[in-house]
């Protein structure tokens, strides 16, 4: 038996789940099993999956584990994936059938590509990646490890995103140039609608069109 498990049963989990069954069926694998992982106080199953604990899930028997962290805090993302990994288990990308994924792009593991995501060509996108529907990455795009895109995010051609980037819904960000791509920084932060026209420093958070920082509020503030 191989064992699936989707870490994280809140919202975007149970909207991931189905699109990994979905994926799971069409491939050759016929004994699979496809579970949440969540240490909450959750039900025993939700939407007709069984909910282990993390403890339960590193103590199941299976030929192999694979995993997939659905998780939007990129932190604890990222600490959960650790703990998966140090377990023995496996990451697993998750690709919505109508999703398209074009020419000479380079994926790392442990990515979602939720329904009418586009990933075009000669993108290159780090570990653990969110896509969230109807979001696209453009031409020669450079994005991180454990980058989140709200839902209907557009990243034109020629932007770096650096690692833990959040960006948000509806959020635009304009096309760079050749050899002077437009860079958001690591741990940033882009709002709900933004438009991104310049480049964002590490740790920002901008909103607006066109995207400015929020102003810091004072020591009494």
């Amino acid at each position: 038996m191989i064992i699936y498990a989707i870490v994280g049963a809140g919202g975007f989990g149970r909207e991931v789940i189905p699109i990994a069954k979905e994926r799971l069926m069409l491939s050759e694998q016929s004994d699979f099993r496809l579970i949440f992982v969540d240490d909450g106080e959750l039900p025993t199953t939700i939407n007709g999956y069984d909910v282990l604990t993390s403890e339960k899930f590193a103590n199941l028997a299976a030929d192999k584990k694979f995993f997939n962290v659905t998780i939007g805090d990129s932190k604890i993302r990222e600490k959960v994936t650790n703990d998966m990994l140090a377990i023995g288990a496996e990451a697993f990308s998750i690709y919505a059938l109508n999703s398209t994924v074009l020419d000479n792009n380079q994926l790392a593991e442990g990515m979602i590509l939720c329904p009418f995501t586009t990933i075009t060509s000669n993108a290159k996108i780090g570990k653990y990646f969110h896509a969230n529907i109807y979001s696209y990455v453009a031409h020669d795009c450079e994005i991180g490890d454990f980058v989140t895109f709200a839902p209907s995010v557009k990243c034109n051609g020629n932007v770096v995103i650096e690692d833990h980037v959040y960006i948000g819904t509806g959020a635009i960000i304009k096309q760079g140039r050749s050899g002077k791509p437009l860079t958001i920084g690591t741990g940033a932060i882009v709002g709900m609608g933004a438009v991104v026209t310049k480049n964002v420093p590490a740790g920002a958070i901008v909103v607006g069109n066109p995207a400015k920082p929020l102003p810091r509020k004072g020591l009494g503030g």
